[in-house]
C-alpha cells in the first residue's frame, strides 16, 4: 500500500521570529517496508519553544536542524503497518522524527517510545506525560532538589513544563509561586492548579509583587523565560538556593546570543552564587519510563492537571510555533494532523 507523507522541510534559517518562508512543504510516497521496520500514521505534532533554537546554525546542546531535512519535533501516532516483532498494528507510539505526517522507522530506533495503554488522550503524551512532563520532573528533582517547606518559584507557570513543576512542588510540600502572563493564565495557575500564588509579569510591578509573595526569599527558581523575570528573582534568592535552567524563551529570537544578558550572566554574577545549571532531559534517558509512569499515576488519580491548545491542520505548525514564542497559546501547544 502507498502512503503520501507530507513533510515540513527547513528551507532557511530565520532572523528573529521565524516566518512561513523558513519552511517548505514537501510530499513523498512511502510504499514498502523493509525487515524490522514500522510505519506510523502521525495524529499529533508537538510544538515546543526549543524548536526555535534548533533552527539556528550555532553551537548548542543539540545539533541544529539541517536545511532540506524535516523540521525537528516530536509526534504521537499509531502503527498502521508493521514488519516487526516489537510493534503491532494499532500500537501507539511517540516518535522524535520531525514535522511529518507518516514516519517509517526501524523498530529499534531510540527516537521511538511506546505509549502505555490508558484512557488518557494520546496528545497528552506529547505534553504532561511526554517530554515536557519529564523535563519538569528531572529538572525539579535532580537539579532543584526540593525540600518540604521551601519556596519554589516557577516562570512560564501555565506552560507545558511549568504546570508540572509547580504541581510536583506542591505534592513535595513546597510553597509554590508561579509567574505567568495575563490574568486568565494567573487565575488558572492559582485556582485550578492550586499554586499558592501567581504573579502576572505583564502587570508592571513584577519586582514588588514577587517580593510581597516571597517573604522568606526563594529557595528554588525554575527558569523558563530569562530577561526581566530572572532579574526580579535574583535579589530574592536565599543562600544555598538552586536554579534549574530549562530555557529562556523571552530571548530565543535574538540575533546574537553572545551579546545578550542570559540567566547564566544574571545568576553567575550573584554573591554568593546560587547553584545553577542548564539541564537537558536526555541526561536521564534511562529513567524516562519510570518518570512517565509516576506522572501518569498522578494524572489518573486527579492529582496532576493540564491544559492543551489543540490546533487542527498540519499546515498551521509554523503559526503555532510563533504563538508559543509569543505566549499566545495556553498550556501545551499541539497540532492535530
Amino acid at each position: 500500500m502507498e502512503y503520501k507523507n507530507k513533510r515540513y522541510l527547513l528551507d532557511k534559517r530565520p532572523v528573529g521570529m521565524p516566518e512561513d518562508d523558513c519552511w517548505k512543504m514537501n510530499e513523498e510516497i512511502i510504499s514498502n517496508l523493509n525487515k524490522n521496520e514500522i510505519l506510523i500514521e502521525v495524529k499529533y505534532l508537538s510544538i515546543d519553544p526549543y524548536m526555535r533554537g534548533r533552527m539556528n546554525d550555532s553551537r548548542s546542546y543539540a545539533a541544529p536542524a539541517k536545511i532540506g531535512e524535516p523540521m525537528t519535533g516530536e509526534t504521537a501516532g499509531v502503527v498502521v503497518e508493521s514488519n516487526s516483532k516489537l510493534f503491532n498494528i494499532g500500537d501507539k507510539v511517540c516518535a522524535h522524527k520531525g514535522w511529518q505526517t507518516y514516519i517509517k522507522a526501524k523498530d529499534t530506533d531510540p527516537a521511538l517510545l511506546k505509549v502505555p495503554e490508558t484512557d488518557i488522550g494520546l496528545s497528552s503524551f506529547l505534553g504532561t506525560l511526554g517530554m515536557p512532563g519529564r523535563t519538569a520532573y528531572f529538572g525539579l528533582n535532580r537539579v532543584g532538589k526540593p525540600k518540604s517547606g521551601e519556596t519554589l518559584v516557577v516562570s512560564a507557570a501555565s506552560g507545558a513544563v511549568g504546570t508540572v513543576v509547580g504541581q510536583l512542588g506542591k505534592i513535595y510540600g513546597c510553597y509554590v509561586v508561579g509567574i505567568a502572563g495575563g490574568q486568565e493564565k494567573c487565575s488558572y495557575v492559582k485556582d485550578v492548579l492550586q499554586f499558592d500564588e501567581c504573579i502576572d509579569y505583564k502587570s508592571g510591578n513584577l519586582d514588588d509583587d514577587l517580593k510581597k509573595v516571597c517573604p522568606n526569599g526563594i529557595d528554588i527558581y525554575f527558569e523558563n523565560v530569562g530577561g526581566p523575570v530572572s532579574q526580579a528573582v535574583a535579589p530574592l534568592l536565599n543562600n544555598g538556593s538552586r536554579v534549574p535552567i530549562c530555557g529562556f524563551i523571552s530571548q530565543y529570537n535574538e540575533q546574537d546570543m553572545m551579546k545578550i544578558e542570559t540567566p547564566f550572566h544574571v545568576f553567575g554574577s550573584l554573591e554568593p552564587k546560587p547553584e545553577h545549571r542548564f539541564f537537558v532531559v536526555t541526561e536521564w534517558m534511562n529513567e524516562w519510563e519510570k518518570a512517565t509512569q509516576e506522572i501518569l499515576k498522578l494524572v489518573s488519580e486527579g492529582k496532576m492537571r493540564y491544559r492543551e491548545t489543540i490546533t487542527k491542520g498540519f499546515e498551521n505548525a509554523p503559526q503555532a510555533l510563533r504563538d508559543v514564542l509569543t505566549g499566545r497559546n495556553f498550556g501545551k501547544q499541539i497540532i492535530e494532523i
